[in-house]
């Protein structure tokens, strides 16, 4: 089996990470944050989002954090943008990449963002082709890919439908997210296989909550599929609202530590990494979600 040589990791813990902490993050923590994941080497970071404050008050700081970050060349800054009021406010800060997201999952669609499937794509429409048209690249998110709190098991021809919806509006790239982490490893590479026959491979990645403890055998279940980008968490923050008991995305720690176990490549420092997790979790008074981490930090304290 070829496996890729290296991989390149999203982190998402500044965005999807901390949009659920109940506790206010001062825009300070967050701009050290991203300076501390770009000093380990990160180089695609998911930076902030662009969504109405009423609904997630953690990101109302959004254009004070884009323009506090210190821009290092070669690192990518994207930021969510859900509909064309979002993009209009996110274009003023000049993110390199910008976000939109669909639910394979009717029933969660209604219940994140009120509309349907399709109104979801009309919605996003205006901002992919304005995003083009001013050269920012545009990513998609293809959420509950493999299951949904409220429709249960979701069919890969699901995600097949939206993943060609996304390619026709001109989105260039699409991460398959199992928002929820009930994810298993045939089941994702099922999911994966899905947006594979409307997108090349480099233009598909992987997004794994560990919900039910599978995201790392998620992640090793995509690198058999080709799959070579991962949306990670530093210190495995994050959750999802919608889902009761979804924990963080997979911790960004314990992805690198498996990898560069495997001898593949990310350019990244763990120690730097597990510094940058170690103070995000300071500032939210716990301990890392990273089992690596966790590990590795005793093993250093003793």
């Amino acid at each position: 089996m070829q496996l890729p040589q290296h991989v390149k990791l999203v982190d998402v813990g500044p965005r999807d990470g901390l949009q659920n902490e109940k506790q206010a993050v001062p825009a300070a923590v967050k701009i050290e944050l991203v300076q501390r994941l770009q000093d380990a080497g990160l180089t695609e970071i998911e930076v902030t989002s662009f969504v109405s404050p009423k609904w997630v008050p953690q990101m109302a700081d959004n254009a004070e954090v884009m323009a506090g970050i210190q821009r290092k060349p070669g690192v990518r800054y994207s930021v969510l943008t859900p509909n064309l009021q979002g993009y209009e406010a996110a274009v003023k800060t000049r993110p390199d990449e910008i976000v939109v997201f669909a639910a394979a999952s009717e029933a969660f669609s209604q219940k994140n963002i009120n509309c349907s499937i399709a109104q979801s794509m009309e919605r996003f429409r205006p901002v992919v082709q304005a995003a083009l048209a001013a050269g920012i690249a545009v990513r998609g998110a293809i959420s509950c890919a493999v299951g949904c709190p409220y429709e249960g098991e979701i069919a890969p021809e699901r995600v097949e439908l939206v993943a060609r919806l996304m390619r026709e509006l001109g989105v260039q790239h699409v991460g398959v997210a199992d928002t929820i982490g009930v994810g298993t490893p045939r089941k994702v590479q099922r999911a994966l296989e899905a947006a594979l026959k409307h997108y090349d491979i480099n233009q598909v990645s992987g997004h794994f909550h560990d919900t039910y403890g599978q995201a790392l055998a998620n992640t090793l279940a995509s690198l058999e599929v080709g799959i070579w980008q991962f949306d990670t968490s530093v210190a495995g923050l994050g959750g999802c609202p919608y889902a009761k008991g979804a924990t963080g995305n997979v911790a960004t720690e314990d992805v690198v530590y498996m990898l560069h176990g495997m001898g593949i490549s990310t350019g990244i420092d763990l120690d730097r990494l597990m510094d940058a997790g170690q103070f995000i979790s300071d500032a939210l008074g716990r301990k890392p979600h990273s089992r690596v981490s966790n590990a590795l930090m005793a093993k250093r304290l003793s």
